[in-house]
């Protein structure tokens, strides 16, 4: 079995994780374009051409399925993958996981970036999922880049500046970010710091979804205590490389590395 995953860069190390840790004999792909982050700022025509790119060269391996481990390409450039890639290569998008954090029935917020927030994308999925709850839409500039270089106090700043304008009633937060999943315990600590008293908050990614819907589009079933054999091929602008420095500043890039044989 093997599960390709593609991001503009490392947002893809959390569903990847999730994918090693539901079926640690699946061999991965990660493939990325790190030079041309970030994506959010581009136009929808070049991110699907950005996109298109990354997901060719993940898909030269010959993999099972293919995870679109991030929101930017899955709002942009989903229908024109699947139109190329499909029905051969099943293809899995990310969406923010607004409508679990609905079904806790309190307050929540949103945090993504500056060009996802507000954006009818967005506004769509609250209208659908989330039309009676309070919901806070949160931009994050400067977070998902300070996460993809590990930029430790560019990371604490844009934390700081978003839980900031988070309202200290929420609840939940959606991680409306693939990148932002990397820090989730750092967004937690600075929300909670603003909250004193108030019961744990609830974060809301999207990785472990994504990585289970995966394993359903190729009839695989989640076998956790498997050998772990799976191998890990990773692939910069369509190139063979190693995992990047920054990824291995986070727990999932140091799983990766432990837990994959070398190729």
């Amino acid at each position: 079995m093997k599960i390709a995953l593609m991001d503009s860069g490392i947002g893809l190390l959390a569903a990847a994780a999730a994918v090693r840790r539901l079926r640690p004999d699946a061999d991965l792909v990660l493939s990325s374009d790190p030079g041309s982050m970030p994506w959010g700022p581009r136009t929808p025509e070049d991110v699907t051409g950005r996109a298109l790119a990354v997901a060719r060269a993940a898909a030269t391996h010959r993999p099972d399925a293919l995870i679109v481990a991030c929101n930017t390409a899955s709002v942009h450039a989903l229908p024109t993958l699947r139109a190329v890639l499909e029905p051969g290569l099943p293809v899995v998008g990310t969406v923010p996981a607004i409508k679990p954090a609905a079904a806790g029935g309190g307050p929540f917020a949103i945090w993504a970036t500056p060009a996802t927030t507000g954006s009818p994308y967005q506004r769509g999925l609250i209208r659908d999922f989330a039309r009676a709850a309070d919901v806070t839409e949160v931009p994050c500039p400067g977070l998902a880049d300070a996460v993809e270089h590990a930029d430790e106090p560019a990371i604490d700043r844009a934390v700081a500046a978003a839980a900031a304008l988070t309202p200290a009633q929420v609840t939940d937060v959606v991680l409306g970010c693939t990148h932002y999943e990397l820090v989730a315990e750092r967004i937690r600590a600075a929300v909670e710091r603003g909250r004193p008293g108030r019961a744990p908050l609830a974060l809301h990614g999207s990785a472990d979804a994504v990585a289970a819907q995966a394993l359903r589009r190729i009839g695989a079933v989640p076998a956790p205590s498997a050998e772990p054999t799976g191998t890990l091929t990773v692939l910069l602008a369509g190139e063979t490389a190693e995992l990047p420095g920054p990824a291995l500043a986070y727990a999932e890039g140091l799983l990766l590395k432990a837990v994959s044989p070398a190729l």
